[in-house]
């Protein structure tokens, strides 16, 4: 299974950065509808979907980071 982060949309394609810090470019037609930036598809066995779990992880963990950097 290979990880991918959404970075950005470019038009009809979408920037993703897998695990490995390489930069991917994919049709935004062959992945999920609902995605947005920040979101982490996982491709595994010739199908993508959305790691929703993991999205929320990782909102939550820069979220915190965030707030920690705010701290006084």
């Amino acid at each position: 299974m290979k990880r991918f982060t959404v970075d950005r949309f470019e038009g009809d394609k979408v920037v993703t950065e897998c695990e490995n810090g390489e930069m991917a470019i994919f049709e935004k037609s062959a992945l999920p509808k609902s995605i947005k930036e920040g979101d982490v598809l996982n491709f595994e066995a010739g199908s993508c979907y959305l790691n929703a779990e993991e999205t929320k992880r990782r909102k939550e963990y820069i979220r915190k980071l965030m707030d920690s950097l705010m701290e006084d």
